[in-house]
C-alpha cells in the first residue's frame, strides 16, 4: 500500500514539473517528515528520496523531531533553497497556513502526505490511505478475537486513540469505534476505566512513553483486584509497543494472567518481534 501510494505520488509531481519548462534533475523537491523516532517516518522518507532520485529529482529530506516550529523553519528553508515541490508529512496538519501561503507566493506545489493538510487553501494534492477503515479493520480483528458476533462477553476493554493533533488519529477512532461502540452499548464490551471520549483516551504526539505511562495508571487504578483485561483498542504501532510495555512490567504474559488482544498499525520491527513473542496481536 505504501509503495503504491508512492508510486502515485511520484506521478502526480511528474504531472506537476510538466510544466516548469525544466529538465527532471534541475527541480528540487522538499520531503518534509515529523519525526525518525518512528520506523514508518524513516521508511517513508528513505524509500521517496530513492525512487524520486531514481527519476532524476534532486531530494532535501529533512525530520523534525516531531516539533511544529522546526518543521515549519525546514518549510521556509525549502521554499528559500528553490524547491518546486513540497511533500508534507505534517506533525499538525493546521499549524502551517503561514508556511503554505508563503510556497503558494513562490509557486510552489503542495502534496499532503499521509496527513490533511487543514486551513489552508494552497494544498495540491492529497496521498493517504483509508484511514476510517483502518479503524474499521483494527475493530473487527477485536470483535473476531473474542467472539463478539457469536455473542460471546461481556469483555473488558481499554481504548487508546492517536495525537489530537492529527486528523489521522480521528479517522482511526471513528472506524474502530463504529465497530465497537454497538458493543459497548449493548454491554458485551465494558470500557473499566469509562474513558472512552477521543479527548481523554488521545495519546499526543502518538509517544510510547506516554501510552506506556496511560497503561500504567488503568492497570493501577482499575486491574490491580485482578479484574482481567481482555483487549486494549491501539490505533498503531508506537501506541501499541508501549502498552506491551506497560503490561509486561505489570506481569502480564503468563498462563494466569495472559496478554489482551492489543492492536496497531505499521508492522514496525519492534511490533512484529512483539508478536511473534504473543504480546501484540496485529499490526
Amino acid at each position: 500500500m505504501k509503495r503504491f501510494i508512492s508510486l502515485l505520488l511520484i506521478l502526480a509531481l511528474a504531472g506537476s514539473f510538466a510544466g516548469c519548462g525544466k529538465k527532471a534533475d534541475e527541480n528540487l523537491i522538499g520531503v518534509a517528515m515529523p519525526t525518525q523516532s518512528l520506523q514508518r517516518w524513516n521508511q517513508d522518507g528513505a524509500n521517496m528520496k530513492k525512487q524520486l532520485e531514481e527519476k532524476g529529482y534532486k531530494v532535501d529530506l529533512q525530520y523534525a523531531n516531531n516539533d511544529v516550529n522546526t518543521q515549519i523553519q525546514q518549510l521556509e528553508n525549502m521554499i528559500t533553497k528553490g524547491c518546486k515541490i513540497l511533500v508534507i508529512a505534517s506533525i499538525d496538519g493546521s499549524a502551517l497556513t503561514e508556511v503554505l501561503r508563503k510556497a503558494a507566493e513562490n509557486k510552489v506545489k503542495v502534496i499532503a502526505y499521509d496527513r490533511l493538510l487543514m486551513n489552508s487553501e494552497h494544498v495540491d494534492y492529497y496521498a493517504t490511505f483509508d484511514n476510517f477503515q483502518v479503524g474499521v479493520i483494527q475493530g473487527r480483528y477485536i470483535e473476531e478475537k473474542l467472539g463478539l458476533k457469536e455473542n460471546a462477553g461481556p469483555f473488558n476493554v481499554e481504548l487508546f486513540a492517536g495525537s489530537p493533533d492529527d486528523n489521522n488519529a480521528l479517522f482511526f477512532n471513528g472506524g474502530a469505534m463504529s465497530v465497537l461502540q454497538p458493543y459497548i452499548d449493548a454491554g458485551k464490551l465494558v470500557v473499566p476505566s469509562g474513558q472512552t471520549e477521543f479527548a481523554t483516551i488521545a495519546i499526543h504526539g502518538w509517544d510510547s512513553a506516554d501510552a506506556q505511562a496511560r497503561m500504567d495508571n488503568l492497570i493501577t487504578a482499575y486491574y490491580a483486584d485482578g479484574k482481567k483485561l481482555d483487549a486494549v483498542l491501539s490505533p498503531n504501532d508506537s501506541l501499541a509497543i508501549g502498552i506491551v510495555t506497560s503490561l509486561t512490567n505489570a506481569g502480564y504474559g503468563t498462563e494466569e494472567k495472559p496478554y489482551p488482544v492489543i492492536t496497531g498499525q505499521d508492522c514496525d520491527k519492534a511490533n512484529v518481534k512483539a508478536m511473534l513473542k504473543g504480546q501484540q496481536s496485529m499490526s
